[in-house]
């Protein structure tokens, strides 16, 4: 009987351990988002760009925000996957390593709530 359990343990504790990781990597995960959604769709990528009268979507706000927020996504990219690496395949016994890396699918899961939420919202 207590080897019946073990397993579904190990999974219930790789699953609610890559969900904690989620909660903090909706920093990146946001961080990335903005990038997809606002820098790259934009036809300038430099202040040099703004002066073409060719160019129809230029937006200095998101022009003058990117610097900081691509420094920020690298800077917040790498601890999240150093805390991935740790808690994935590091620290878990070698025999369990691939449920917790296979768990690792859910560490999205916090930010897709919350943007499924501000999208409801918006209607």
């Amino acid at each position: 009987m207590g080897t019946d359990s073990a397993p579904r343990r190990g999974l219930w504790a790789a699953g609610l351990a890559n969900l904690a990781l989620g909660v903090p990597a909706t920093v990146p995960f946001h961080l990335l988002w903005w990038v997809v959604t606002e820098y790259l769709p934009m036809d300038c990528h430099s202040t040099d760009d703004l002066a073409d009268p060719n160019l129809g979507n230029c937006d200095y706000t998101t022009l003058d925000h990117s610097t900081g927020v691509l420094f920020l996504l690298v800077v917040t990219g790498v601890l999240l996957l150093g805390a991935v690496f740790v808690v994935d395949a590091v620290l878990p016994p070698k025999e369990r390593r691939r449920v917790w890396l296979g768990s690792a699918a859910l560490i999205p899961v916090p930010f897709v709530l919350l943007l499924a939420l501000a999208s409801s919202g918006t209607d």
